[in-house]
């Protein structure tokens, strides 16, 4: 990708930056480009179709920063400002002002990342008191989300299924990497099985209106405990991938705290949001829910490994974390 490579060479350099900031840090996902500049970081998206994303257009990229804008201010008000044109004017690329639009970058507050909650864990600095606060938070931002008809038919089996096997089809690539034929075949056997028996619990979920316009990828890398607690990063690519049930998003938390061996929080943090919500046939769902979340976290992991701006260090460890999600899925059936 010239024109990418060409991009991020002039965003590196801090004259580009209006507020001149002594260095600029490059850090990227599969489908972004993220720049911290100390102050605040400039998220630029990826010319990239992944299947469940499509940013391969400079209009469907404008849009999806809108989006992003839009929903995550939801959670993180103070934390996402604005969308900033990229422009080029002669042979210069700037951030904002006049010239030709050739990108766009969602402009956000950097947050101390000695705040987000999985570098506290890995400290052993997350206390009870902060994962009550977290659930209470979650709890009321869920009683509040939108849900409507079309966003309620996200709930119903068949999206459900949907879903399971597209992660089954997109992980067939990685079996014998980063997921073992047993693992593989174990936990599909599961969700096949748990989806055929419990039918008629997740259309009664749909009709109780416990599908809502959810986070969508609520970890505790995506959580930072600073003016309160900022909950940031949702997603905003694929309406059928945040549209979801409310326990769907628990688990996904509940099984990263898992992850981090500290199933006694995560225990809390479900009681805790049980408590709040008064939603007492969640925990029905969780270990099904959980098991499908650190699948996506296995998988997300793995598809790293087919991103060539990805130096091979840093695939090393993506393969490692993967397998681990992947055993953690295994251990919920």
């Amino acid at each position: 990708m010239p024109e990418l490579s060409s991009l991020v060479q002039a965003l590196l350099d801090p004259n580009v930056y209006p507020h001149s900031p002594h260095s600029v840090q490059l850090v990227q996902t599969q489908m972004s480009l993220l720049f911290l500049t100390g102050d605040h970081v400039y998220k630029v998206k990826k010319p990239v179709d992944l299947g469940y994303l499509d940013y391969t257009t400079l209009e469907k990229r404008k849009l999806f920063c809108d989006q992003e804008l839009k929903l995550n201010r939801r959670l993180s008000p103070d934390v996402y400002l604005e969308v900033v044109p990229i422009v080029q004017r002669s042979d210069k690329i700037l951030l904002g002002g006049n010239g030709d639009i050739i990108e766009y970058a969602v402009k956000m507050r950097q947050l101390p990342a000695e705040r987000m909650m999985d570098v506290l864990l890995s400290r052993n600095q997350v206390s009870e008191e902060m994962v009550r606060e977290v659930a209470e938070k979650v709890a009321g931002f869920h009683q509040h989300a939108e849900t409507n008809e079309e966003i309620s038919s996200y709930g119903r089996l068949s999206t459900i299924l949907t879903n399971t096997e597209e992660n089954f089809v997109q992980t067939e690539k990685y079996i014998g990497v980063s997921i073992s034929p047993k693992q593989y075949q174990g936990i599909k056997a599961y969700t096949d099985a748990f989806t055929e028996q419990n039918a008629s619990l997740f259309d009664k979920r749909v009709k109780e209106g416990k599908i809502r316009d959810c986070h969508g990828d609520l970890h505790s890398a995506h959580i930072c405990f600073i003016d309160g607690i900022s909950i940031y990063d949702c997603i905003e690519f694929n309406d059928r991938f945040r549209y979801c049930d409310v326990a769907a998003e628990v688990a996904f938390l509940a099984m990263d705290l898992d992850y981090y061996g500290r199933p006694d929080l995560s225990k809390y943090f479900i009681d805790g949001y049980v408590k709040t919500s008064e939603d007492d046939e969640l925990p029905k769902l969780l270990n099904f829910y959980k098991c499908y979340r650190a699948y996506v976290r296995g998988k997300v992991g793995s598809f790293k490994l087919d991103d060539p701006l990805i130096p091979e260090e840093e695939k090393t460890k993506a393969i490692a974390t993967a397998r681990r999600y992947f055993e953690l899925a295994e251990s919920y059936i």
